[in-house]
């Protein structure tokens, strides 16, 4: 009863009640505009920063850091192609196609924020090795199975994703009287209450993410504070400091796009009626998607120049 008072609260003050296959369904119209303002953003901002990052990686020399840099790319471009869905559905909120696809299309925002995850770790853990291991043989050795490595995650994931999608993701909830939650065809994105027994999991991915985000980037800021004490004004022209500031960005972007979700996520957890702003918050880890802007600095101007031939 107080947590359906809560939501009918909710639902007078800020948006519209629908049935839904004999359920009601509260769908909030300002968080709805939100979303579609930030997936739009995301969407554009991020095909151009991937777009100018293609072009630059044809410049680039083969190495550890930038196999995972395209493998960042090839996810971003995934997420990004199921973007304008979402965009269509915020907009209208309704949803016309099956609902196989409203699934996929809403793990690929999870699949892209802890694939995107996982391929910060490493350039992050690359970048904090080869600071204290400087080791040209590893290096070599790292990026010959770094290509390796990636085909096989990437087969690996593009079947075992689809697979449990379609057999487990979105499947199993129970409602507050413990029947089960029936299938909508003009509703999606409404899969809160289906984590009733993942919630132990939840737990223990929300606060693995929160610890090792924030552990890479406190050794980053130290790396870049040994560099300076060692170059100090004349850290710029450094190359390696160069580099580190650049992992520096991404572990910034680690901790300001994926922290705040996952602190909000484990209180979310039991209190699932603030799916509403569990959705935005979510939203939120897409500006990853610009990532790549860390890659394109002075070099730019010089790569897009009409003079370069």
């Amino acid at each position: 009863m107080k947590s359906g008072g809560h939501r009918s609260v909710a639902a007078a003050l800020t948006g519209r009640c629908v049935s839904v296959s004999g359920r009601r369904v509260y769908m909030s119209t300002d968080y709805h505009i939100a979303l579609v303002a930030i997936y739009s953003v995301v969407l554009l901002c991020g095909t151009a920063s991937l777009s100018l990052m293609i072009h630059a990686m044809k410049y680039s020399p083969i190495s550890t850091t930038s196999v995972a840099v395209l493998n960042l790319i090839f996810a971003h471009f995934i997420f990004l192609f199921t973007v304008p869905f979402r965009i269509y559905y915020y907009a209208v909120e309704t949803w016309y196609l099956s609902s196989h696809w409203c699934r996929m299309v809403s793990a690929m925002i999870h699949m892209h924020m802890y694939m995107s995850l996982i391929l910060y770790v490493i350039i992050l853990l690359s970048r904090l090795l080869t600071f204290y291991n400087r080791n040209a043989q590893v290096s070599s050795f790292k990026r010959i199975h770094a290509v390796i490595g990636s085909v096989v995650v990437w087969i690996v994931v593009l079947v075992s994703v689809p697979c449990g999608i379609l057999y487990s993701y979105g499947k199993g909830g129970k409602d507050s009287d413990g029947s089960m939650l029936p299938d909508s065809n003009t509703s999606c994105f409404k899969f809160g209450r289906h984590m009733e027994n993942f919630k132990v999991i939840n737990y223990t991915l929300s606060s693995l993410v929160i610890i090792v985000a924030l552990l890479l980037t406190t050794l980053q800021a130290n790396v870049l504070r040994v560099l300076y004490r060692k170059y100090q004004k004349k850290c710029s022209s450094q190359q390696d400091f160069g580099a580190q500031l650049k992992s520096f960005f991404f572990a910034l972007i680690m901790v300001v796009c994926f922290v705040p979700y996952h602190i909000f996520r484990m209180y979310y957890l039991e209190h699932i009626d603030m799916e509403d702003i569990n959705e935005v918050l979510l939203s939120l880890t897409t500006f990853n998607c610009l990532d790549m802007l860390t890659f394109l600095g002075r070099r730019t101007c010089y790569l897009f120049s009409p003079r370069r031939t």
